[in-house]
């Protein structure tokens, strides 16, 4: 019997996906996807919600028990997505990512230009 994981793979090999791609997707670590592949670990279920929530199309039972088909009959069929899609939503994940880092670190440098201001 397969595990959750190897369905996983063929899910991102179906989206023809990368498994970078199928991360950032479904909000995982960079590398959570192939990690969890060549250790043949479970993957939690917070991954499996991910999942379902991103591809709704995906029928959960195939998922979990590898019964059934891979998508849901009545739902429409996962869009195959351009390689400048894919690009364009990586840039705008990592822009968003960016700029609350950036804000983040402005309010620490304020913060300690604020104390310094205070101890002078």
């Amino acid at each position: 019997m397969s595990k959750t994981i190897h369905r996983i793979m063929q899910l991102v090999s179906s989206l023809n996906m990368s498994a970078r791609q199928f991360d950032i997707s479904i909000g995982t670590a960079n590398g959570y996807i192939l990690r969890m592949q060549k250790n043949n670990a479970s993957v939690g279920s917070d991954v499996i919600e991910r999942i379902v929530k991103e591809y709704p199309q995906v029928n959960l039972v195939w998922l979990l028990t590898g019964q059934g088909d891979m998508f849901i009959n009545d739902a429409p069929k996962p869009k195959v997505r351009s390689k400048q899609e894919i690009e364009a939503y990586i840039d705008d994940r990592l822009k968003a990512q960016w700029s609350d880092e950036k804000k983040a670190l402005l309010d620490e440098i304020l913060n300690e230009i604020e104390q310094a201001n205070k101890n002078n």
